[in-house]
């Protein structure tokens, strides 16, 4: 906590836009979700790694939907 209040003062003092950061954050996070979320379907589907109680398949197909149209969206933030 206080090395980020300590970097947050030092990005006062030199200038840097929070607003921007908190913005290219965001992108990024956006782009890198649907990374996450097909990793986590990947281990929800191992019956080893999930001590053979797989996620149902019905959250499966949801999960890769959304991962999906993540996906989109991050390519139509590039594309268009």
């Amino acid at each position: 906590m206080v090395i980020s209040t300590a970097l947050g003062i030092c990005f006062d003092f030199i200038g840097f836009n929070p607003i921007k950061a908190l913005f290219w954050s965001a992108i990024v996070n956006g782009v890198l979700a649907p990374f996450l979320l097909v990793g986590i379907l990947v281990v929800a589907s191992n019956k080893e790694l999930m001590k053979g109680q797989p996620s149902y398949a019905l959250n499966r197909w949801i999960v890769g939907l959304t991962a999906v149209i993540m996906f989109g969206a991050a390519a139509a933030l590039f594309l268009l």
